[in-house]
């Protein structure tokens, strides 16, 4: 059994078991939530510890690789630049479209005071700055500090300084100090598996507190929680059709056409990687030169997660909203460039370890409590497909995009110009 699912039956386990004591037996409910919610916080302990380290490696090998990429060639320098808009952009479409379906399909109240309730524990683990002190705010004193303080804006800021510095040392220290922060990566990694290996445990007792304290109506939350991110998902999926036929010059049907195998494999792997044959051989099927699509391709699976910023983001808005969060226009810019910047750095993770590691800084930028990210991890399993399903359709998109670019001209185009020729 993967770790999602077991993560994911153990939240249902607990919501159920939870759920039935309170409905049973209140006080016997209350007992067992007392047992069980320092069980449920020290593994929640377990997940924060690794959070800060694995954020500053992940931004520091993210953009030196995304450097190092950009000058092998022009045609990867324009992609990595459409690549990093896109990104930008959908975060920005999280921001308008989150608190509109929120709007259109608020929580209950019920719902939403209950799990306020059962997660009384959660706390802000960071400060948004006003805007008259936004500029002096976001440039770190003492990084030490920083670090100890969860101040994540400050930390991306350091981060990216100190990345693009190494680009300019020479090659033996830019070696050394890359090779440190990937080793400081995959060891934390390591630690975080570690912890996510006895998740089961923490996500059962987290959901045994929730299902003793909001009973049946925190089923309901997980699953409003999932439709509204999942739409997100689903419009910036939706994006790519435009994308393709209006950059790429190539028939609706015929993109329709192409992307449909790389869809089908990503709904069956939830891997971009492993759908990366089938969307070449979808790319050439509509004239895209396999010289554009084997540098495009790979680069995308490797550094571009369309869905990314676009789907964190809506986790963490949902949340500040949850817990009554004032969200205002500045902090919603702000967070929408953290979560294009940590979306950057997560790329190719297992989708557990980047929902831990992307949203966390997000959230807390914004002011959102982090607590219930420890359970609604466990659900992360159906959104996830259609992050991937998002991300292999954007990526064959793009990759018509920059053939034409190049170029290249798509099948389409190459019929009609056979025509007119003659």
């Amino acid at each position: 059994m993967s770790q999602p699912t077991r993560i994911l039956l153990s939240l249902l386990a607990g919501l159920a078991i939870g759920a039935m004591l309170a409905a049973y037996s209140p006080q016997g409910a209350l007992a067992a939530a007392a047992w069980a919610q320092p069980v449920g916080q020290a593994w929640l302990n377990g997940l924060q510890m690794t959070i800060v380290p694995l954020v500053v490696a992940l931004l520091i090998t993210g953009v030196t690789a995304t450097a190092e990429a950009a000058q092998a060639g022009r045609l990867a320098g324009r992609a990595i630049a459409l690549y990093v808009v896109l990104l930008f952009l959908s975060a920005v479409a999280a921001a308008l479209l989150t608190p509109l379906f929120l709007q259109i399909a608020p929580l209950p109240q019920g719902s939403a005071a209950s799990l306020r309730a059962a997660l009384a524990g959660a706390e802000k683990i960071g400060s948004v700055p006003p805007l008259g002190e936004f500029l002096a705010a976001v440039i770190p004193a003492n990084i030490v500090k920083a670090a100890a303080e969860n101040a994540f804006l400050s930390l991306i800021i350091f981060a990216l300084i100190f990345a693009f510095a190494i680009t300019r040392v020479g090659q033996e220290a830019r070696t050394l100090l890359t090779s440190f922060f990937v080793a400081v990566r995959d060891v934390m990694l390591v630690v975080i598996d570690w912890v996510l290996w006895i998740g089961p445990v923490g996500v059962f007792a987290l959901a045994l507190v929730v299902g003793a304290k909001a009973g049946t109506g925190a089923f309901g939350a997980l699953l409003h929680y999932i439709l509204i991110v999942s739409s997100v998902g689903l419009v910036i999926t939706l994006l790519a059709y435009p994308a393709a036929v209006i950059g790429g010059r190539i028939g609706l049907g015929r993109y329709v056409r192409a992307a449909l195998p790389s869809q089908a494999v990503a709904i069956s792997t939830q891997s971009s990687l492993a759908t990366l044959p089938v969307m070449i051989e979808g790319a050439s099927g509509v004239g895209v030169p396999v010289a554009v699509s084997g540098v495009t391709m790979p680069l995308a699976v490797a550094i571009f997660r369309a869905t990314g910023p676009a789907m964190n983001f809506a986790v963490a808005i949902y949340v500040a909203t949850w817990f009554g969060v004032p969200l205002h226009p500045t902090t919603l810019a702000v967070g929408a460039v953290v979560a294009t910047l940590t979306s950057l750095g997560s790329v190719s993770l297992p989708g557990t370890v980047s929902y831990v590691s992307a949203i966390s800084p997000v959230a807390a930028t914004i002011g959102a409590p982090i607590t219930p990210l420890g359970l609604l991890v466990a659900v992360e399993t159906l959104p996830d497909i259609m992050r991937t399903v998002g991300n292999v359709t954007w990526d064959l998109a793009t990759s018509i995009w920059l053939s034409r670019r190049a170029g290249a001209v798509p099948r389409d185009n190459q019929d009609e110009l056979l025509a007119h020729q003659r």
